[in-house]
């Protein structure tokens, strides 16, 4: 596959997974956060999470929309991540940031020299 094929799926499953994610996210972090920063009890935030596991969608949906939300996720993330290295290797900036670590070879030469010379 290559990096256009990659750019145009990564483009077009982007806003599927976009809204079941950002609910799922959102609805996640405010029902831990209410309960531990808030001290609110379980009856009072458990709308939050039955949204956030996808209950409201009934119990031969709810495995469906777990997969896929785990899915998309996964996928999202690996596209992005083969477009940001393939976009960081062609860049000047990476290679720069290859030969600043490497000690160069006259450095080392007269490292050498200076001790044997010692």
């Amino acid at each position: 596959m290559n990096m256009r094929q990659i750019r145009k799926l990564h483009q077009t499953i982007a806003p599927l997974v976009i809204l079941p994610l950002s609910l799922t996210i959102l609805t996640g972090v405010t029902y831990r956060l209410a309960k531990s920063w808030f001290n609110l009890p379980r009856e009072q935030v458990h709308w939050l999470m039955v949204i956030h596991e996808g209950e409201y969608l009934g119990q031969f949906l709810e495995p469906f929309y777990v997969l896929l939300n785990g899915l998309g996720a996964l996928w999202m993330l690996g596209t992005g991540s083969v477009m940001v290295w393939q976009n960081t290797s062609r860049s000047g900036w990476f290679r720069q940031l290859s030969r600043w670590r490497k000690p160069k070879p006259e450095a080392a030469d007269s490292e050498d020299s200076e001790a044997k010379a010692e």
